[in-house]
């Protein structure tokens, strides 16, 4: 199994000025102890479950080819990208150009959008769910078709391109890996068996739910013809602060372990850890010389 790790906050001693040295100390640590990912969330306010909504947060794209410039090997993704923030075809070709300029290194994480607030705050459009599903498709659609060298047009229901021109093409190959994020059972997961190189599922609700969702996964992989062992699984969530002691809400190593291979049995090839949950120095040492070994030792069930 491996592990990948979330940036989702930029808080520091320092305040604005100390962001850009604490993104690069984490990446490039996290490059050093072996995470197989570096992901940033898609976000212009912060999330509620993490601090205030004026907390600092900074555009996913700058974040990610900034941590290009100071990495080697460790890939990178969106955790996800909201398919309401940009226009689809600007989107694929920022991604290639993280892709490029990173070495070839990159997911291309993308979801439906779900916070409101923070598109009405910014006047961007926050049309219905159903709407928002469609629009994802065709973004897939979208990449898809920029990603395979056909010039030709696309029509779609929600957006017309009488080009699709698209140079230079990703060093990636294919194209870089495509992560759908969501667990929706009838289209989420459908539209990872039908395009997605890889899914994001969350663990809040438990093992038995990451489980079930997998299974549905592997339905619809049935019923299109997709091998299901094609597609990486990876997880979202159920880390805490590690700590040695277990105290005040953080998470023992013990228990750690015994996640992670509930996650391995259950066929997750990726655990992802939000940043906060190995940022302290007790942390660190945690994941270097006890959780990343363990991980890297799991049988990953399916494989």
């Amino acid at each position: 199994m491996k592990l990948a790790v979330q940036l989702n906050t930029f808080l520091n001693d320092e305040g604005t000025a100390g962001i850009a040295d604490q993104i690069a100390d984490r990446a490039v640590w996290a490059e050093q102890t072996g995470f197989k990912t570096f992901f940033m969330m898609d976000h212009f306010f912060q999330l509620g479950q993490l601090g205030p909504f004026e907390d600092p947060m900074l555009d996913v794209f700058g974040v990610l080819s900034y941590v290009a410039a100071k990495t080697k090997t460790i890939n990178l993704g969106q955790m996800v990208l909201g398919v309401t923030y940009r226009h689809p075809a600007i989107t694929i070709k920022q991604q290639t150009t993280l892709d490029v300029l990173s070495g070839g290194r990159t997911y291309f994480g993308i979801g439906a959008a779900w916070f409101e607030r923070e598109h009405h705050a910014l006047g961007v459009p926050f049309p219905p769910l159903k709407e928002r599903f469609e629009r994802l498709e065709e973004q897939l659609q979208i990449a898809k078709q920029l990603w395979s060298g056909d010039n030709g047009p696309f029509e779609g229901k929600h957006y017309q391109l009488t080009e699709t021109v698209h140079a230079p093409q990703p060093l990636s190959s294919p194209h870089p890996k495509i992560m759908i994020g969501g667990s929706g059972e009838k289209k989420t997961l459908r539209m990872v068996a039908q395009y997605g190189d890889a899914c994001n599922i969350g663990v809040s609700g438990g093992i038995d739910v990451l489980q079930h969702k997998l299974a549905v996964l592997r339905d619809h992989c049935s019923n299109l013809g997709r091998d299901y062992a094609e597609i990486e699984k990876t997880s979202n969530g159920g880390f805490g602060p590690l700590s040695r002691s277990g105290a005040d809400g953080t998470m023992h190593p013990d228990e750690a372990f015994k996640f992670l291979e509930g996650l391995a049995a259950s066929g997750v090839d990726t655990a992802l850890m939000g940043i906060l949950a190995v940022d302290a120095p007790e942390s660190r040492e945690i994941v270097e010389q006890e959780l990343m070994p363990f991980a890297e030792s799991l049988p990953v069930a399916g494989r």
